[in-house]
């Protein structure tokens, strides 16, 4: 029999341009996620979501249909807002049969207290970034960007996401990463547990010590080039 765990997944970045993640994921919902308790996606399952209104698209509806299927089986799923996608709403989350997570989320997993993030608002170096993510994320801005045409959305995050991949370019590395501070800060708010986050595209198992005390991060990895999860039971975490 298999141990009871959890499943923990971000930066999938699913789009019709990358059929190799969308295949891997098939896959690991087909034959690995069905054996685990719960799945936790961790922000950034789309490329990009301009919103619940572009549920019926075509591709979206493939990527719903698959979490969908695992609903023939005992496991919870959560979605947790990325940076891309942060215009999903209850309606995809109810399409998917899954439970929208705030972020960051304070969980017990199995007897270990974990806090869960996509981990952009620990990059605090990039101050460009930060300054974007306070606009995009304020009420007043998503509600006058959502009442825009579909079209218009689209179009306008297609221009975004062509500038930010510029930017990346002319970035240096380390400001794109993690700040160490801003860890021990979130840490410290919610009593040293465990942190599991994606973002960064550097996945890695990390030691902080925080006020005397010892707490384990886990970074997740992006499924540009290889599809990967965090497995977490009662004796703890590993990639699989």
């Amino acid at each position: 029999m298999i141990d009871p765990h959890s499943l923990l997944i971000s930066d999938l970045h699913l789009s019709p341009d990358h059929p190799a993640s969308m295949a891997a994921f098939r896959n690991f919902i087909a034959t690995v996620a069905p054996q685990a308790e719960a799945l936790y996606i961790l922000g950034d399952l789309f490329e990009y979501w301009a919103g619940d209104d572009d549920l019926h698209d075509a591709f979206h509806q493939q990527v719903i249909d698959a979490i969908l299927s695992l609903s023939a089986h005992p496991i919870r799923i959560y979605l947790m807002h990325g940076n891309r996608d942060l215009l999903m709403g209850e309606a995809l989350a109810a399409a998917c049969g899954a439970t929208l997570l705030p972020d960051p989320a304070l969980v017990d997993m199995y007897g270990t207290e974990t806090l869960l993030s996509h981990g952009d608002t620990l990059c605090t170096d990039d101050v460009e970034y930060q300054n974007f993510r306070t606009q995009v994320h304020s009420v007043d801005f998503k509600q006058q960007f959502l009442a825009k045409p579909l079209a218009k959305r689209k179009a306008h995050i297609a221009q975004l996401r062509a500038r930010s991949e510029a930017e990346k370019q002319v970035k240096v590395s380390a400001i794109m990463d993690v700040n160490d501070e801003a860890v021990a800060k979130l840490l410290r708010e919610h009593h040293y547990p465990r942190l599991i986050h994606g973002h960064t595209h550097r996945p890695r198992r990390h030691e902080h010590r925080v006020d005397g005390h010892l707490c384990e991060r886990w970074v997740l990895g992006d499924w540009d080039k290889q599809a990967n999860a965090l497995r977490c039971d009662a004796r703890g975490c590993r990639v699989i």
